[in-house]
């Protein structure tokens, strides 16, 4: 890692490496990990992971995430107006790895999963979660943010938070000095 006492925060190189900048900005900002579910408009389990899950407000209770709208989720998530968000610790790491990874396997494992409020799938396990009602779908570019009202929700055991930081999960280390 780059000593931040002799890194030379000035921009380098061309306009076109901007991307390339973000890219590798983002791979150094850890981010909490989640799993997002719903139902398709057949019934079918859809979900995936996320690490873009973000508290909007405290009174309406309101949350975001980000996805992709070429995610194989996305049509599931434009069309519902129901989703359950799931807050993973280190012990969900590998659901994290399954939900992230091809489609038809994210519920092949069916001991993980509760039938929760609205029939939608409820994992197993995780931190906390909560059940909410989509109230807004903003498109940005080839992505969208979507914006859920929290309606319930409830916590599980504790464990130490699992988070994704240059494309790794892991957990939080020491505790810095004060």
């Amino acid at each position: 890692m780059t000593d931040p006492q002799q890194a030379d925060p000035r921009p380098t190189g061309s306009p076109g490496e901007d991307v390339l900048a973000f890219r590798e900005a983002f791979r150094r900002h850890a981010a909490g990990v989640a799993i997002v579910t719903t139902r398709a408009s057949d019934g079918s389990p859809v979900g995936f992971t996320a690490t873009s899950l973000a508290s909007l407000a405290a009174s309406p209770p309101l949350a975001t995430f980000n996805m992709a709208r070429t995610a194989s989720s996305w049509r599931a998530v434009s069309e519902v107006d129901d989703v359950i968000v799931h807050l993973l610790g280190a012990r969900n790491e590998q659901a994290a790895r399954r939900m992230a990874g091809p489609a038809a396997m994210r519920f092949a494992d069916d001991d993980d999963w509760l039938v929760g409020p609205g029939g939608l799938p409820l994992m197993r396990s995780v931190t906390a979660w909560f059940s909410g009602r989509i109230v807004e779908r903003l498109p940005v570019e080839g992505n969208a943010v979507v914006v859920v009202r929290v309606e319930g929700g409830g916590t599980g055991l504790d464990d130490d938070a699992l988070l994704y930081h240059d494309r790794r999960y892991l957990t939080p280390g020491q505790p810095v000095d004060q």
